[in-house]
């Protein structure tokens, strides 16, 4: 038997389980739609439809997060906070593949060990909603819950959940990554030209000059390799990328999960990485329920209210078997609460001794309104909860292996602070997102230079 076989050994099928099950048990976050048997209809299409990703690829992200628990590898994981049908264009899907590739690029180069690079895209088409109905003006509609389930215009007609946007849903994700599979396959990600990586729009950018002097060295390195070699260094001409998403929507998550030949078990195709939401984490959920039984490597949002008991008890049962690779905290504590809250949680996971690959969101947890009614994030706020979970982690002995991000390629004022130091006046000015405020390229190349000099600053900790 070799490594990778031993590693991520054959585990049980979870008892009296199937992809239904879940409708037995009270599934928060849902729509309800108006016409049963076009729901109905629309679910059989889509289970006649072919698969988004494949189970190898799945078995294949699985073992990279086995290396990231261990160390050995570093996981990136961002997007869009909700993608858009109409944002599936040739400009934003490279432009956010850009963003990704630069940001990979600086904690290679960096932190010195492979990245995991994973795309919140291809499917992050729905989103929890903190109300099921939006009031304004004394009108009260359904909530906008993202365009897999209705449209974000504030009329009766849109707020309508529409089955037939699943179909849509599913074309638009299938479109998205073909268009990334054929740049990555085309030599898109290829070491050989990072310049096809630019952006345009951020040639003025203050950390341009620090990034370009970074391309510079590595094409350098590539250059001695080759000439030490005689020959071209062929696996720097393209990466692994995979795609994640909440699987928030579970009548279209249970319609795309399969078995597959030659593998046993069930497989959510629809993404290679899903989650759960920290609104739909309830241990005895129709979320976790679905979750327990797929063979996908899946991620639980974890905030502040989340007690130790509790994350054991998730840990019992969505990994029982304590399978490597298999599941992912994403902690999002707010930078005011990530010193209290954490660290009772990495105990309580290290006393039990069990795998898991920790990661840190610090988007969610610092969202905030704006005195001219945005919704925002500072990034001093984001920086300081990086920092902190880094610092928290080392002292428990535990290791942050990833971070979790929402942004954009796209030159929007979002997030306030940051390299251009934006302030709320800047917030009208390119404020596109339907949902989340997302960090601007800069921000987001500056978030990977920090994790770089932050990591170097703790160095390696003691214990796994």
């Amino acid at each position: 038997m070799n490594t990778q076989d031993r590693k991520l050994r054959a585990v049980k099928l979870p008892k009296d389980w199937a992809p239904s099950g879940w409708r037995n048990l009270t599934a928060l976050q849902q729509p309800t739609y108006p016409d049963a048997a076009a729901l109905e209809g629309v679910l059989e299409e889509l289970r006649a439809l072919p698969p988004l990703v494949t189970s190898w690829e799945i078995l294949a992200l699985k073992q990279q997060l086995a290396d990231a628990q261990e160390g050995k590898r570093f996981l990136l994981q961002g997007g869009d906070c909700a993608e858009t049908f109409d944002a599936c264009t040739p400009d934003v899907i490279s432009n956010r593949l850009k963003v990704l590739l630069q940001m990979s690029l600086v904690l290679v180069h960096g932190m010195r060990k492979p990245v995991v690079r994973v795309g919140r895209f291809a499917g992050q088409y729905a989103k929890p909603r903190s109300a099921d109905m939006e009031t304004i003006d004394g009108v009260s509609l359904p909530s906008y819950r993202g365009d897999l389930v209705n449209a974000p215009e504030f009329t009766e007609a849109a707020r309508v959940p529409d089955p037939r946007r699943m179909i849509k849903g599913h074309a638009r994700s299938a479109m998205t990554m073909n268009f990334v599979r054929s740049l990555i396959d085309g030599g898109f990600a290829d070491l050989h030209h990072p310049e096809y990586w630019n952006l345009g729009w951020v040639g003025h950018s203050p950390l341009a000059d620090e990034y370009r002097h970074m391309v510079a060295a590595i094409g350098d390195a590539v250059r001695f390799m080759e000439t030490l070699s005689g020959q071209e260094v062929h696996n720097l001409n393209r990466v692994d990328f995979y795609t994640s998403h909440e699987a928030l929507l579970l009548p279209y998550e249970e319609s795309q999960t399969r078995q597959v030949p030659r593998h046993w078990g069930w497989f959510n195709l629809s993404t290679h990485y899903p989650w759960i939401g920290m609104r739909t984490a309830a241990l005895d959920g129709a979320h976790t329920e679905y979750f327990r039984g797929i063979r996908n490597p899946i991620a639980v949002k974890v905030g502040p209210s989340v007690e130790p008991d509790q994350l054991l008890k998730l840990m019992d049962v969505l990994n029982p078997e304590d399978e490597p690779g298999r599941l992912t905290f994403i902690h999002r504590m707010g930078a005011k609460a990530i010193a209290e809250k954490l660290p009772p949680l990495l105990n309580a996971v290290q006393r039990d001794g069990r795998r898991v690959l920790w990661v840190c969101d610090p988007m969610h947890g610092n969202t905030e309104a704006t005195s001219n009614g945005y919704k925002t994030r500072r990034f001093r706020n984001i920086r300081s909860e990086l920092e902190d979970a880094f610092e928290l982690h080392a002292a428990a002995g535990t290791r942050l292996g990833g971070v979790h991000l929402e942004l954009t390629g796209e030159d929007v004022t979002e997030c306030l602070g940051g390299a251009r130091e934006l302030t709320e006046s800047d917030l009208e000015r390119a404020y596109h997102s339907t949902v989340d405020p997302r960090l601007n390229y800069e921000q987001a190349l500056e978030v990977a230079m920090l994790i770089v000099r932050k990591q170097a600053q703790i160095g390696a900790p003691s214990k796994a």
